[in-house]
């Protein structure tokens, strides 16, 4: 599709416009992402007391199951309680999976990292200088430490770099991005939706990174009506950034 069509997309008018899903959205999917946390958070605490602990499990293993079922709880809460308390239907449309991987998307996914790197640097270079906080140094805790066997390594890049981008954007750039398309602006729920991801990661540089990302995320979602190369490109950003984490640090 041309440049012209993508920006036809971006300023199309929603099809039922409420400003106000503009807000309640956001919130929610928030909402369910803290809960499912706080569910498993409680989980945990309550076999505590029962005398079952986890000290024998390995590290890496207990991280890669709890962020599993952190994510699956998320994904369910935020599609699933909406639907038996209100009817409020999530389709495969609105996720943006209702279409098969096309060829055109694994080009696509290269591409649109291009353009996030560009974009990336841009505002990083930008941020220091209006964002009072923003600390460069500062270092997101990917729950991951110590590794030191291959099949911790296996676990970490299974957790970061396959269950997170497919979780995530089902999330973000599926549920979200699709349903406030719906309700305002495209590029406002383009916007949204890249301060919410932005929001969650809890590190000024590391926000400001990822609200460029979204951004090229949410604009190939847009562009193609598929979610799949927005999962392909936050693959390949998490496995490069797993490398320089966990295989070649002093690079």
């Amino acid at each position: 599709m041309s440049q012209n069509s993508l920006s036809k997309k971006l300023f199309t008018k929603p099809q039922d416009f409420k400003w106000w899903m503009g807000i309640v959205l956001p919130v929610w999917v928030l909402a369910g992402f803290v809960l499912a946390q706080v569910i498993v958070g409680l989980i945990l605490v309550l076999l505590k007391t029962f005398g079952v602990t986890f000290q024998g499990v390995n590290e890496s293993t207990f991280q890669t199951v709890v962020s599993a079922v952190i994510y699956v709880l998320s994904i369910s809460l935020v599609i699933g309680v909406p639907w038996l308390v209100r009817h409020y239907r999530t389709t495969k449309q609105d996720l943006g999976v209702d279409q098969p991987v096309a060829w055109t998307d694994l080009l696509l996914a290269p591409a649109g990292f291009i353009v996030y790197i560009l974009l990336s640097f841009v505002l990083t270079t930008i941020a220091p200088h209006i964002i009072p906080f923003y600390n460069v140094d500062q270092v997101q805790d990917t729950g991951f430490t110590g590794l030191s066997q291959g099949f911790e390594y296996v676990l970490a890049f299974a957790t970061l770099v396959i269950i997170a981008p497919i979780s995530e954007e089902l999330l973000f750039r599926g549920y979200l991005l699709g349903k406030l398309r719906k309700h305002v602006s495209t590029w406002v729920a383009v916007l949204l939706t890249s301060l919410l991801f932005g929001a969650i990661h809890l590190a000024w540089n590391v926000g400001v990174d990822v609200f460029a990302l979204s951004i090229v995320l949410c604009l190939l979602r847009i562009q193609t009506g598929r979610l799949w190369p927005s999962i392909l490109l936050h693959m390949i950003k998490n496995a490069i950034a797993f490398y320089f984490l966990f295989i070649n640090p002093l690079l």
